[in-house]
C-alpha cells in the first residue's frame, strides 16, 4: 500500500504520516517525486490503518499495491532511480557503457584492457574474477587474486569496476574490491545471495534468468531492495527460446516493459544476449534506440584465445571504440547524453591483426 502527499506537504507532515506506520509495527519509505510525494507500506495494512491515513492532513490518497513487489515497483517510486557512482550517474539521461572481458586472466591483461576501454570512451571496466560454468571442468575464474588485479586496474585508468558474485559467502570480499556488484542469470533466484546483497552497500547488478518472467525478476530485484540497499539496476541478457542460431534471444521488449512497471536503471547486455560477434554492435545500437540505460558488452584484445572459451561474443578493440563513436551520435535522438571525446589512434590496431 501506499500514501501519496503532495509535492507541497510539509516534511513535518510526512513525518507525522511515518509515524503512525511505523507504530503499527511497519515499515514505511518514503520517495520525493517531482509531483508527489510517496510513502510506502511494507508490511499487512489493517483497513482501520488505511482509513486513518487517508484522513490525515497533507494526503491525497492511498492506493494498494497489487503487485507482489512493492519496492521496485513505479507505483512505489515515481521517479527513475538515478545510481551515482563516484561521478557516473546511472539511470539519468546519461548512457554508460560497462567493457572488458568475461574473466580477468592476468594483471597484464586487465591492465590493457582498461587502458582500451577508458580511451573509447567507456566508464565500467567489467571482469569475472569467479566464473559460473555450465562445465565443471571449464576455467573458474583466478579468484579473489582477479579481484585485486581488477581494482588496481580501474583505479590505473580512472574506471568504476563490476565483477560477478556467486555465493553469501564471497559478497564481503568482492565488495570490498568492486564498486558494483553483478549477479549472473543462473543466480537471479539464488535467495540468500540476493538478501545479502541487500545488506553490502555496493551496487548491484541482476542479471534476468535465460528463463525468467519480467515479475521473477522484479521480484528477484525486490529482495535486494528489502535488504536496504536502493541501488539495483536490472539487466536484460537474453532468454532461451526454440531459436539455436544465437545463443540467446535479446528480448529488448523487456527494456520498455521493465521502465514502464519499475523505476530501477536497465542496463543490456548483447554479448550474452546474442552469442555471436557480428551481432553485438546491431543489437547494442537496438537497445539504446529501445531506451536503455547502458550496456555491458565483452571486449578481448585476443578473444579466440580468451581462457573462457567466450571469444566468438566478445568485441575485438576496435570494434568496441567503434560502437562507441557510433553510439555518441545515436544517444541524443533518443535523449540520452554520450561523449567519448575520443579520436581514433594506434590504441586500436584492427582485428585482423589483434
Amino acid at each position: 500500500m501506499i500514501v501519496i502527499a503532495g509535492k507541497n506537504t510539509p516534511a513535518e507532515q510526512i513525518q507525522d504520516i511515518v509515524e503512525v506506520i511505523e507504530k503499527e509495527g511497519l515499515q514505511a519509505h518514503v520517495s520525493h517525486g517531482a509531483d508527489r510525494t510517496v510513502v510506502g507500506l511494507i508490511g499487512s495494512v489493517a483497513p482501520k490503518l488505511a482509513e486513518h491515513l487517508r484522513q490525515m492532513k497533507g494526503v491525497e490518497n492511498v492506493v494498494k499495491i497489487s503487485k507482489s513487489y512493492k519496492l521496485a515497483s513505479r507505483d512505489f517510486h515515481p521517479d527513475d532511480t538515478v545510481i551515482s557512482i563516484k561521478g557516473v550517474n546511472i539511470g539519468g539521461g546519461e548512457l554508460v557503457v560497462m567493457g572488458g572481458p568475461c574473466a580477468v586472466e592476468s594483471a597484464e591483461q586487465i591492465d590493457k584492457i582498461a587502458g582500451l576501454v577508458k580511451a573509447a570512451g567507456g566508464q565500467v571496466l567489467r571482469g569475472g574474477a569467479f566464473k559460473p560454468r555450465t562445465g565443471p571442468y571449464s576455467f573458474q575464474g583466478v579468484g579473489v587474486e582477479g579481484l585485486i588485479m581488477m581494482a588496481e586496474a580501474g583505479e590505473k585508468h580512472g574506471l568504476l569496476t563490476i565483477t560477478e558474485v556467486m555465493t553469501p559467502e564471497y559478497v564481503d570480499i568482492c565488495a570490498e574490491y568492486a564498486d558494483i556488484l553483478q549477479v549472473g542469470t543462473r543466480n537471479m533466484q539464488n535467495f540468500d545471495l540476493l538478501r545479502k546483497l541487500g545488506t553490502c552497500g555496493k551496487p548491484v547488478l541482476l542479471k534476468r534468468g535465460f528463463s525468467a518472467t519480467y515479475d521473477e525478476l522484479l521480484n528477484a530485484a525486490e529482495y535486494i531492495l528489502a535488504g536496504g540497499n536502493p541501488n539495483v539496476m536490472l539487466c536484460e541478457r537474453g532468454i532461451r527460446t526454440f531459436e539455436n542460431y544465437t545463443r540467446n534471444t535479446l528480448d529488448l521488449s523487456a527494456i520498455p516493459v521493465l521502465q514502464q512497471l519499475s523505476h530501477l536503471p536497465v542496463i543490456s547486455d548483447p554479448s550474452h544476449g546474442t552469442g555471436r560477434r557480428e551481432l553485438v554492435e546491431p543489437m547494442a545500437k537496438a537497445s539504446v534506440a529501445a531506451g536503455a540505460d547502458g550496456l555491458i558488452i565483452e571486449m578481448h584484445t585476443d578473444p579466440d584465445n580468451s581462457m573462457t572459451g567466450d571469444g566468438v561474443q566478445s568485441l575485438f578493440p576496435d570494434q568496441f571504440a567503434g560502437l562507441l563513436r557510433d553510439l555518441e551520435q545515436l544517444a541524443p535522438i533518443v535523449g540520452k547524453s554520450f561523449a567519448t571525446d575520443k579520436e581514433p589512434s594506434e590504441l586500436f590496431p584492427s582485428s585482423v591483426n589483434a
